[in-house]
């Protein structure tokens, strides 16, 4: 996987602070102080990158952070480069688990190998943390 950063812009809200990403219309996050709100802008943008290569979408490059132009409608707080990993290819692997807890992952969901890469994941941001 090869490391990206996205700008983000951090921006004063009622309950808070939101954050949004000028190349990745949709992607938003907030939280209660701006350190929250950046925090929670990696998780937002990870979530985002890896359902735009589940459906195939094509991501855009990253803009520099300098050439975001401003808007003055926006009460901007911070600005600041957010670091994800660029969703790789998938791969085939072949690995051994205990048939009931196969069962397990089976009755919980339709797509086996999303479950427990998704599982992997959360596994390994709270290790990151």
């Amino acid at each position: 996987m090869t490391t990206i950063f996205y700008p983000a812009i951090i921006e004063r809200a009622p309950d808070g602070y939101g954050v949004f990403f000028p190349d990745l219309p949709g992607c938003t996050s907030g939280g209660r102080t701006v350190q929250e709100a950046a925090r929670m802008a990696e998780e937002a943008l990870d979530g985002h990158l890896l359902v735009t290569a589940q459906h195939g979408e094509t991501l855009p490059e990253p803009s520099e952070l300098d050439a975001v132009e401003r808007d003055p409608e926006v009460d901007e707080v911070a600005r600041i480069l957010v670091r994800a990993q660029k969703p790789g290819r998938a791969i085939r692997i072949n690995i051994t688990m205990d048939e009931g807890l196969v069962a397990r992952i089976d009755r919980a969901s339709k797509n086996r190998s999303r479950f427990i890469a998704d599982a992997a994941r959360m596994a390994l941001a709270s290790t990151e943390a």
